[in-house]
């Protein structure tokens, strides 16, 4: 496993996945990861739907496009789509946001790509979005807070772009 702060300054958003199948033990890890961010008061409120089963992702990934308007994949053929939406409260972006950028990492660590990709708000706000989480026993108002599409990388990762100077303020 690459150490934290090489995981941190090498992830890229992958863009371009193999076909393969990722194993659940490893997607399992990913997963527990995310579980591990951090959240407001520590109310651990975000949940994470693991979808691995083809049919199903291909429906996200219809209805996805169909926010914005497309009919290609917004998953860029990611055979793994980790759905990550939060309890309604005023933390709910933010928690959220931490457990998608601890699944981000942790793919990464395990030597596998991912990208964040939109709309899992608009999506849950949807007839479908709706349907789905009443299919899997999940009730109350939840947030959408997005998707880490994840796979093995098929090419190379990106380079890096340069960091954009001005952005750190030191107060001493």
């Amino acid at each position: 496993m690459k150490d934290a702060m090489n995981v941190l300054l090498t992830r890229r958003s992958i863009r371009s996945y193999k076909s393969d199948p990722v194993p659940e033990e490893i997607v399992e890890k990913i997963i527990e990861a995310g579980l591990y961010a951090p959240t407001g008061m520590g109310l651990q409120d975000p949940i994470i739907i693991a979808v691995t089963n083809k049919e199903m992702r291909d429906k996200i990934a219809k209805e996805n496009a169909a926010v914005m308007g497309r009919d290609s994949d917004p998953f860029y053929g990611a055979p793994v789509i980790l759905l990550v939406a939060a309890k309604a409260c005023p933390n709910a972006v933010y928690d959220g946001s931490c457990v998608m950028d601890n699944l981000l990492n942790a793919a990464w660590a395990m030597g596998l790509g991912s990208c964040w990709i939109h709309r899992a708000k608009e999506e849950l706000e949807r007839p479908f979005g709706k349907e789905l989480l009443s299919s899997l026993g999940i009730e109350g108002e939840y947030i959408g807070i997005g998707h880490v599409a994840l796979g093995y990388i098929e090419g190379e990762p990106p380079a890096p772009k340069p960091r954009n100077e001005g952005r750190v303020f030191w107060v001493k």
